[in-house]
């Protein structure tokens, strides 16, 4: 993909492989942007865990990436959005080892820890939206 000539990138995600893909592609992105090996892991893995948060619980949804640009430096966008059964208690979901699905509960904890900027907003019954970025 000919990330260059591109502002956005959109990810849809209803299966497995979408996960895998999300997290792919994700971390070539942040290569062209610029972030070292170390960074692009880290972003790939954010991708990740949201991606398979929405194949989890919302059945499908959409990643999106985007390259910000400031006046102190750039950086990636990521956001996650679902129209799923959204998060009952988000403050509970963001703490370590909780979780609602039988897994890990590392996910949104972690991917908070892995980006410099997290932003949740959840709504019972109308879905999910988790906006990360990082710097370089």
């Amino acid at each position: 993909m000919d990330y260059e000539n591109k502002k956005l990138i959109s990810l849809q995600v209803s299966d497995e492989v979408d996960v895998a893909y999300a997290a792919l592609e994700a971390k070539e992105y942040a290569k062209v942007i610029g972030f070292n090996t170390t960074s692009q892991f880290m972003i790939s893995t954010a991708v990740s865990e949201l991606a398979r948060n929405i194949y989890v619980y919302a059945k499908s949804g959409t990643i999106f990436l985007s390259t910000l640009e400031k006046r102190l430096g750039k950086g990636i966008q990521i956001i996650a959005d679902d129209d799923g059964p959204g998060i009952i208690d988000v403050a509970k979901a963001l703490e370590d080892e909780f979780s609602t699905g039988g897994t890990m509960g590392v996910g949104l904890p972690g991917t908070r820890r892995l980006m410099d900027e997290f932003e949740i907003k959840s709504s019972l019954g109308k879905g999910t939206k988790v906006k990360v970025i990082k710097w370089l």
